[in-house]
């Protein structure tokens, strides 16, 4: 039997507001010389621009991640960027079924009587959510090759102030947190502290 509880409810709220931080995680490619990389610009079309024009949410994306490059020493260039950037989004709906524990009949029966078979509370307990995921890449523009990537993965509670303008500073800045280069360095940095995985 397949139900959805109060409590289960309550704990899952509970659990919402403990995780609300999303998971960064990052990669680069350790053969990369990133001290030959100064400038950057943007991939076209954009991985965020599946219909054929550009969003709302490429049009915030780039701006946030300009400010973030350009933090780091990058100086933006249209003609022959060393660095070109890339997005992609994705929301994902997903199901979580977590079997709810028997609970045995009260204690003061014991000895004397119990409940009928399957007697007890249980069944599991169903919780659906959309989780967001958010990638930024850098690709080595002269050999079209992926050097460094930062994912972002959180469960979306509000999809219409997901790709505000506030939100996308945000978890872009949180991205860039992972990135351990600045421009014209070869030596990473050590990261910033965040949550990772």
């Amino acid at each position: 039997m397949k139900r959805v509880a109060l409590f289960p409810v309550l704990a899952v709220a509970g659990l919402l507001s403990a995780c609300s931080a999303p998971t960064i995680r990052s990669d680069y490619d350790h053969s990369a010389n990133f001290a030959q990389y100064r400038s950057f610009g943007f991939m076209s079309p954009l991985g965020t621009d599946t219909s054929g024009y550009s969003t709302l949410l490429t049009a915030r994306l780039k701006t946030a991640t300009r400010g973030q490059m350009e933090m780091r020493g990058y100086v933006y260039s249209e003609q022959s960027p060393d660095l070109l950037v890339n997005f992609n989004a994705k929301l994902q709906d997903k199901t979580q079924v977590t079997p709810a524990p028997m609970i045995p009949y009260y204690g003061y029966r014991t000895g004397f009587y119990g409940g009928w078979p399957g007697y007890g509370w249980g069944g599991n307990d169903v919780y659906q959510y959309t989780e967001g995921t958010l990638n930024v890449d850098l690709i080595d523009a002269r050999r079209k090759q992926l050097v460094w990537e930062g994912v972002s993965q959180g469960i979306i509670d509000d999809q219409a102030t997901a790709a505000s303008s506030e939100k996308v500073e945000a978890t872009v800045a949180q991205i860039f947190q992972r990135y351990p280069f600045r421009a014209g360095s070869a030596a990473p940095q050590t990261p910033q502290a965040g949550k990772t995985r």
